[in-house]
């Protein structure tokens, strides 16, 4: 298995207070229990190494709507082997990482209110507009030597202004300062430009898939 999807998927399932991961042969199951988003299988390989008779296998024993699979290589590659019940999204997400270390907090823009907490094991922050509207937020789970960003988000109204920055960087502080060395994320395509631009690098394409048979094939 692929360490850095390891670090990932143990740190992601504390983020989003999902099951413990189950391991298998091929990488692992993770059990969220929402609709639309049942279960979520992860391969553990990443490029050249997933190869297509692994996805077809698992792919192929699933039958329920909303189970998702997170293969990490390019779209345009995992879709020739999935068949037409799977919603594929057609843009590739990023697994990337970045080397951590503790620096000076970072400061709101004037008129923004920043607030820092943290629940079980959970890191969170929000900033708030000046008229008190959430402007920005993200979350991180320091797991040992690796923390994994997650949920990093700027309303549209308030980009550009240096908050996915700010946000990112107070993440990357606290988890530096409970001991983590490694940050992990997967990025979508319209935040790999912030991500990179603070020292991130990509090392992983992402395919989501989610199973949607018509009604017709469940009949």
């Amino acid at each position: 298995m692929d360490g850095t999807v390891q670090a990932w998927v143990n740190g992601w399932v504390v983020s989003r207070g999902a099951a413990p991961p189950t391991a298998e042969p091929w990488g692992w199951t993770i059990d969220m229990g929402l609709y639309g988003h049942v279960t979520r299988h992860v391969f553990g390989a990443t490029g050249e190494d997933l190869d297509e008779t692994t996805v077809r296998k698992v792919a192929g024993a699933v039958t329920g709507h909303g189970v998702w699979l997170k293969a990490f290589r390019d779209p345009s590659v995992v879709s020739g082997w999935l068949d037409d019940s799977w919603w594929i999204d057609p843009e590739p997400g990023y697994l990337m990482t970045v080397p951590l270390a503790a620096e000076d907090a970072p400061a709101a823009p004037d008129g923004y209110r920043l607030r820092e907490w943290s629940r079980g094991g959970v890191t969170r922050l929000m900033v708030a507009a000046p008229d008190g509207s959430l402007a920005a937020r993200g979350q991180i789970a320091p797991r040992g030597e690796t923390a994994v960003a997650d949920r990093i988000e700027t309303a549209p109204e308030h980009r550009r202004r240096g908050l996915g920055s700010l946000v990112m960087r107070t993440l990357q502080n606290s988890a530096a300062r409970q001991g983590a060395r490694t940050g992990v994320l997967a990025g979508t395509p319209a935040g790999r430009g912030l991500y990179e631009a603070l020292g991130w690098g990509v090392v992983a394409t992402l395919t989501s898939a989610r199973h949607d048979p018509p009604a017709s094939a469940l009949a």
